[in-house]
């Protein structure tokens, strides 16, 4: 699991730990982030560094991460940045890193673990996106690019994988009281966009607001993954999620009924 050092990830990183009969391999970027697992039994724990924009420490913390347990059963795909301010007014190079974090780091976990799934021929790989990689609000427009990518990439990977016994599940969660966007705003300069200025400065202050409890997000995670059912292509949590796919969805639906016929006429002659 990336990104346990806060957030999503330390609270499934502690439920993990709780159950004996489950392994964790936790990665961060630093091990002293992973100091509150020294609480736990160190038997089924494994520390690893990992930068998910660092390829060689990436296949380091797999090939120990192996090492250590036999093989790799879940990855589940936590790591991530926040990121607030219009379209217009972002800055590019931390739309880069959003990209390079969200979107490349979590492709480059996958795609180093997937061998190990492949020979096992079983697997379950869960990527935390967001409600926001299905609909979108103003000001997350560059954050809502890289979920909307998570989203593409693994809807395809999905059917990539599914003769091989590997199955790949989306957490769309709603807003949670997490550190997901410390740091990363692009301050409101222009007149025609003052009226979100109180919402960047707002979600940049801190997230108690949010209504995503991690702790319960994090244990609906580990309920669903571990169950006996078969695991959902999508799990939204949350309200906001909830609804919030749901409206649009049906409100993109609607729209292709009212445009169904016209929409038809694009094809060549058969």
């Amino acid at each position: 699991m990336t990104g346990t050092s806060s957030g999503f990830g330390q609270a499934l990183a502690k439920i993990i730990a709780q159950h004996e009969d489950v392994n964790l391999i936790a990665a961060a970027r630093n091990l002293a982030d992973l100091a509150y697992l020294n609480d736990y039994d160190q038997t089924a724990i494994e520390k690893v560094v990992m930068d998910v924009t660092n390829k060689d420490q990436i296949a380091e913390a797999v090939k120990q991460g192996q090492a250590r347990f036999g093989g790799i059963d879940v990855l589940v795909n936590n790591a991530g940045l926040g990121y607030f301010g219009t379209v217009e007014e972002s800055n590019e190079a931390d739309v880069r890193q959003l990209f390079d974090v969200n979107v490349f780091g979590l492709a480059n976990v996958t795609k180093a673990v997937l061998p190990v799934m492949r020979q096992q021929k079983s697997g379950l790989i869960i990527n935390v996106s967001s409600v926001l990689g299905i609909t979108s609000l103003p000001t997350f427009g560059w954050y809502s690019a890289t979920k909307f990518a998570v989203e593409g990439v693994s809807n395809a990977l999905r059917q990539e994988v599914k003769g091989l016994g590997i199955k790949v599940m989306l957490v769309e969660p709603s807003g949670a009281r997490t550190k997901w966007n410390a740091g990363k705003t692009a301050p409101v300069e222009i007149n025609d966009y003052q009226q979100f200025a109180e919402m960047i400065s707002g979600a940049a202050s801190g997230t108690t607001q949010a209504p995503g409890d991690p702790v319960r997000i994090a244990q609906l995670m580990f309920d669903v993954a571990t169950a006996d059912e078969p695991v959902p292509g999508h799990l939204p949590l949350g309200e906001f999620a909830t609804n919030g796919m749901k409206q649009e969805l049906s409100t993109s639906l609607a729209e292709v009924e009212q445009y169904h016929e016209l929409s038809l006429k694009a094809d060549a002659p058969a």
